[in-house]
């Protein structure tokens, strides 16, 4: 009898144990199927070169998102960026979305310079002031070939 509730004590604890690490796997791996804590905006470039699924979305040099998925718009022919920001963040319909580089050879991220409007952007709004990346390869074939 006293062997059955040992066996049961340790049973509930394993369990509760491993409840406890897959909730940590799924926090800390930042994976949300528990529950979201960030809203989808999107927005239109004319070139999103270089710019990858997972890529940070920053104000100020601080992070408040993430790109979720780059696709292309079959209407306009231009790439739609989905972005996934987080909740706290407050956007207004005037901010200016651009694609740039981290340092001279580094990854493209989006940098957004928020405006001065009181019209907030709600979820699944579209960022409309958009600045695509700066092609270097055309511009130095432009003033190779004198095109300046």
């Amino acid at each position: 009898m006293k062997n059955t509730s040992v066996e049961m004590a340790v049973g509930i604890f394993v369990l509760v144990g491993m409840v406890c690490v897959g909730y940590l796997t799924v926090k800390l791996g930042k994976m949300e199927w528990i529950g979201s804590n960030n809203y989808i905006l999107y927005a239109r470039f004319q070139s999103v070169s270089g710019l990858t699924k997972g890529a940070h979305v920053e104000i100020s040099g601080v992070k408040i998102g993430k790109v979720d998925s780059i696709s292309l718009d079959p209407e306009r022919q231009v790439a739609m960026v989905k972005m996934k920001i987080e909740n706290g963040v407050v956007l207004t319909d005037d901010v200016i979305a651009s694609v740039k580089t981290a340092g001279l050879i580094g990854d493209r991220y989006i940098k957004l310079l928020p405006g001065g409007s009181d019209i907030i952007l709600k979820p699944e709004d579209m960022i409309t002031e958009t600045e695509s990346v700066v092609d270097l390869e055309e511009l130095l074939s432009k003033y190779v070939f004198g095109g300046v």
